[in-house]
């Protein structure tokens, strides 16, 4: 019998769906299951995007344009003049969800073998692109203890070689919502200037920020504007994951061309999508006021709660919709495995991503998660406290 290739042997399990047959299967037995280990929200996708496509009239359901529709594109700009990143709409390429911007900037821009520096933890299926375009991530690890901040310049450049070909970045990050000040953005902006390299920087979370502190695009670092490449998607702040809408944004014309090659091979991004996608650019400045209201509510219902359980420790996340929480137990990713085959608290138990599967370096996070805070304040404290109760009950706990 032939063998599968290398790249599919190495090609890692999702950390954040790999526990999903457990959770079936718990609900198979009449388990309530709390799912904090997806960033799918539970709020509702604009009203004007819902009736844009119940709305459809057309004949046909063609092809779109490779590269995404043009009044898609033009009105996308009018969105980023709002933070200060100005864009014509050849500078946009739409892409089939932020994934596939991420993987079409990997093939475009690195050979096989080239490296990619990326801070730990990280979105665990950067991983997963690399390999699929035959790259290798280097990573500098953040800790908990010191909040995840950006480590000094000297242990980026430790890992710079003659391979090393970019940065690549989440901000506000997942999985641990922290958000790089002016400083840390700069001091990226330093080393891929001095050392020619491309920034990849994945700013799908924009939206939520829960600090004074500015935000700072990878489009406003001065000097570098031909390194820059930007991931997008409308996935979390219109809560429209499904309908596979990113962006790939660039002011490097070379890239574009070359991230044209591989658009024109996939054919399209989906059209109902684009539709649903430009209608939600419409919607009123009062979904997005309340959207933000919720999750800062959300995420002090959360941290809270977490830190007032014996042993757990979570730092303030000041961006996106998740957070990484020390737990005291022996392996979260076990304890994740506990939770929904061997307990239970009065038919309910909780679902998270043991977070080892974000880090690359091995034997790190191995008593940490990730969780996202998407749900209902009332499911939440719910879930914190059924996760109590399972701490409690956990035959590995550590204290």
């Amino acid at each position: 019998m032939p063998k599968i290739s290398i790249r599919g042997t190495e090609m890692p399990a999702s950390p954040i769906r790999k526990l999903a047959p457990l959770a079936y299967a718990a609900k198979e037995r009449g388990v309530k299951v709390y799912h904090l280990n997806i960033g799918q929200p539970d709020l509702p996708t604009p009203q004007c995007a819902i009736d844009a496509i119940k709305n459809i009239d057309r004949k046909i359901l063609e092809y779109s344009p490779s590269q995404g529709y043009k009044s898609y594109r033009q009105k996308l700009t009018g969105y980023y003049a709002k933070f200060n990143i100005n864009l014509t709409a050849d500078d946009i390429i739409i892409t089939s969800g932020g994934s596939e911007a991420v993987l079409f900037a990997f093939l475009s821009c690195l050979n096989p073998g080239d490296e990619i520096i990326v801070p730990e933890p990280a979105y665990a299926n950067y991983m997963a692109f690399a390999i699929s375009a035959g790259a290798k991530i280097r990573t500098v690890t953040t800790t908990i203890e010191e909040g995840f901040s950006l480590p000094k310049v000297e242990k980026f450049e430790e890992l710079i070689n003659e391979r090393t070909r970019a940065i690549l970045i989440c901000n506000p990050n997942n999985p641990t919502g922290y958000l790089y000040t002016r400083r840390e953005m700069n001091q990226i902006r330093d080393l891929v200037k001095k050392y020619d390299l491309f920034l990849f920087s994945d700013e799908v979370y924009r939206e939520f920020i829960y600090t004074g502190s500015p935000y700072i695009s990878a489009c406003h670092l001065e000097g570098i504007e031909q390194n820059v490449v930007l991931i997008d998607s409308v996935s979390k702040r219109y809560s429209e994951c499904g309908i596979r809408i990113g962006a790939l944004i660039t002011k490097n014309a070379e890239i574009r061309a070359a991230v044209m090659k591989f658009c024109q091979a996939r054919l399209s991004p989906p059209l109902i999508g684009q539709i649903a996608a430009e209608a939600s650019l419409d919607v009123p400045e009062e979904y997005l006021r309340e959207t933000y209201d919720e999750y800062v509510e959300r995420r002090k219902c959360l941290i809270d709660g977490l830190n007032r359980i014996p042993g757990v420790y979570s730092p303030i996340p000041m961006g996106a919709f998740y957070t990484v929480a020390k737990l005291p137990v022996d392996d979260a990713e076990k304890f994740c495995m506990w939770c929904l085959t061997d307990f239970n608290f009065e038919g309910e138990t909780v679902m998270m991503a043991p977070a080892s599967g974000f880090y690359t370096t091995p034997g790190i996070g191995r008593d940490e998660v990730r969780i996202a805070y998407v749900l209902k304040k009332n499911d939440l404290f719910r879930a914190l406290f059924v996760l109590q109760k399972a701490l409690e009950a956990y035959p590995g706990r550590t204290i």
